[in-house]
């Protein structure tokens, strides 16, 4: 498998698309003004202690100030914050923690990192225990704890706690080692390991440096985390199409990533750097329901809260001998199909897959198997069942980000994210239904319907036999006017 990786930068949003063998599998956006605080280290100054509530304001040079839970400080000892329990599922005893009055004052300098991002009038909120996430790897500098995702096999956890506390060292500090982290080599953890003690490094060295309201630590931006987190040994080239950021890039990689840096590469042609594969087409049919496949079948993608379905159809697909054939080629095809739409439009959570009914077994098989060997290919944790009872798959996959729906669009303000609207002859009942509930409780002088153009003319024509008769039952007098920028559903009954 050969695989590119195209960047195109501009100032308000960075779009990255992993291309292998020609064909788009992920797609990931990051828009400026939309990027969190969570993450962030920086150098705070305690502008009020509040004893009543066991907490700080801090002052990080934001609009508002932060707050600080005596549960998210670390004790003077340098022990674990009050409430923690560690992600191998494995409670922590703690002390009581000291009175926040006895630990911090006001006008101290205090290193303090994001948790939870600023929302409406509240101000973010705050940890003095510093977490560092790599690729792999979460590192606590302040502890020396070596924990492992309760998200990974309780029968592997031992081992894998082992093997990291021999990467670790006796340099200090202790590691998580986050799920997608299960499969990783030692060479790959020693990497990430490095990259993080570095990292920290250069985060004290801030602190002494800088004054107090200082960023000492920005959470990589999507530019960064590519060299990070998506570069593989398939990568042949990383093409980024500006030269600023290719620079910047560069001094990161080369600092932290030379492997990964060696295949950056400056993209100086005329067209622009989606064009090559075709990727805002992709993008367009990523957000639409209905995916065609090559042999004629359609996959229909339905998302909601809840979960993902992908149901199968052979379409106009009839070019094997028998059906049996026909039902075995499409689903194989489906199966390849699923897995990268799970990637290219990020989906996570519960996902069930509905493939065409197989009467063979031997078929069953290879279409899951076909499925399972594609999964594989994702770099995004996925667990995948058996066919069930009723010829469902059902699998899960890890939600790392914002699915590409998500960050892309809105809920229809006229549907109100249903997918569908009342049709006009519905919404022309509604309206007869309500002018008799108005002309029950209030005598005006003339009802006037104000409603869509589709609705006014149903009314007009097919209706007008019902529209009559309300206004001789109700004695008054109805009158009706087209308004072209309302809605199909939207409607006003105005009493004249």
């Amino acid at each position: 498998m050969q695989q590119d990786i195209l960047i195109n930068w501009s100032p308000q949003e960075t779009r990255v698309a992993i291309v292998e063998n020609g064909a788009v599998q992920e797609l990931h956006v990051e828009r400026t003004l939309e990027r969190g605080l969570v993450g962030n280290v920086y150098l705070g100054k305690v502008a009020r202690v509040l004893p009543g509530m066991q907490s700080a304001f801090i002052d990080i040079g934001l609009e508002r100030a932060a707050f600080l839970h005596v549960a998210d400080l670390m004790s003077a000892s340098g022990g674990h914050r009050s409430s923690e329990t560690d992600v191998s599922g494995t409670a922590k005893a703690a002390a009581t923690p000291l009175p926040i009055e006895k630990q911090v004052f006001d006008g101290q300098a205090l290193m303090v990192q994001v948790i939870k991002d600023p929302i409406g009038s509240k101000g973010a909120r705050l940890s003095t225990q510093i977490s560092i996430a790599g690729r792999l790897l979460v590192f606590l500098p302040q502890d020396n704890h070596i924990g492992v995702s309760q998200k990974i096999p309780t029968a592997l956890r031992e081992s894998l706690r082992a093997r990291l506390q021999g990467l670790a060292g006796e340099a200090g500090g202790g590691f998580i080692l986050r799920t997608n982290g299960e499969d990783a080599t030692d060479a790959e953890l020693a990497d990430d390991v490095a990259y993080l003690r570095k990292t920290w490094t250069r985060i004290k060295e801030a602190s002494v440096r800088l004054p107090p309201l200082s960023l000492l630590h920005q959470d990589l931006n999507l530019l960064h985390r590519v060299l990070r987190d998506m570069v593989g040994e398939a990568t042949q080239a990383i093409r980024l199409d500006s030269k600023e950021q290719f620079d910047l890039l560069m001094g990161f990689g080369r600092e932290f990533m030379p492997a990964a840096a060696a295949r950056l590469q400056h993209y100086k042609g005329e067209r622009p750097i989606f064009d090559l594969f075709s990727i805002d087409e992709e993008i367009a049919k990523a957000l639409g329901r209905r995916v065609e496949l090559k042999s004629g079948g359609y996959l229909i993608v339905e998302q909601t809260e809840a979960l993902t379905t992908v149901d199968v159809n052979t379409g106009g697909f009839v070019g094997a001998r028998n059906f049996d054939d026909t039902v075995f080629k499409t689903n194989l095809e489906a199966a390849q199909a699923i897995a990268r739409q799970l990637r290219l439009r990020n989906l996570g959570g519960i996902i069930i897959a509905d493939f065409i009914d197989m009467v063979r077994e031997d078929h069953r098989e290879a279409v899951l198997a076909e499925f399972r060997k594609q999964l594989a290919r994702d770099r995004v944790k996925t667990m995948t069942g058996g066919f069930s009872q009723l010829g469902l798959v059902e699998m899960t996959r890890k939600r790392t980000r914002e699915s590409l729906a998500h960050i892309l669009t809105e809920s229809c303000e006229a549907c109100q994210g249903r997918g569908h609207l009342k049709t006009a002859r519905s919404v022309a009942y509604d309206i007869l239904r309500e002018i008799l509930r108005e002309a029950r409780q209030f005598n005006p002088r003339e009802f006037r319907v104000v409603a869509s153009p589709k609705v006014i003319e149903l009314l007009l024509d097919e209706e007008s036999p019902h529209l009559a008769g309300l206004s001789d039952f109700i004695g008054k007098p109805i009158s009706l006017q087209s308004e072209t920028a309302m809605g199909q559903e939207h409607y006003d009954i105005v009493l004249l």
